[in-house]
């Protein structure tokens, strides 16, 4: 018998808190969230447009797009309960990649799972730590850096 996750944010707040829109909501559900951390997953389908072209005939998510994933992760790192308003938190977008490391090929049918942590906090930038595991196998993990924008 397969135990239910507890979903701390779903799409429709996930799509409250992120500007991104379609196609680049990179993150489906919160499952955790803390003052330091924040764990996500993404659910990787044959229907998601950038596999047209990378790669035909090969389909491979593009390695940019997990490390966003991890980044749209981060931005849930010291949220409020789910059931508070999603954007009392400061916005922050993705800076820069470091160290960034790509194990494996990430494939339709797979689902990331997409645990980041914050590990410095610099003023308006935060580093974080972020790793993604399919079938508990990493298959992308490093560091990068966010940048707190001002609200819309």
């Amino acid at each position: 018998m397969m135990t239910k996750r507890k979903v701390i944010f779903d799409i429709e707040a996930i799509k409250r808190r992120l500007p991104h829109r379609y196609p680049f909501p990179l993150v489906d559900r919160i499952i955790e969230s803390t003052e330091t951390t924040a764990v996500g997953l993404k659910n990787v389908t044959v229907n998601e447009p950038y596999f047209s072209g990378h790669f035909p005939g090969e389909s491979i998510m593009p390695g940019t797009l997990i490390a966003e994933s991890m980044a749209q992760t981060a931005a849930f790192i010291g949220g409020p309960p789910s059931d508070k308003n999603v954007n009392g938190t400061p916005r922050r977008v993705f800076l820069s990649g470091l160290q960034m490391q790509f194990k494996r090929p990430v494939v339709p049918g797979d689902t990331l799972h997409i645990t980041v942590e914050v590990i410095k906090v610099m003023g308006t930038m935060a580093r974080c730590r972020g790793s993604c595991r399919v079938d508990g196998e990493i298959v992308a993990r490093g560091e990068f850096n966010l940048a707190q924008v001002p609200e819309d």
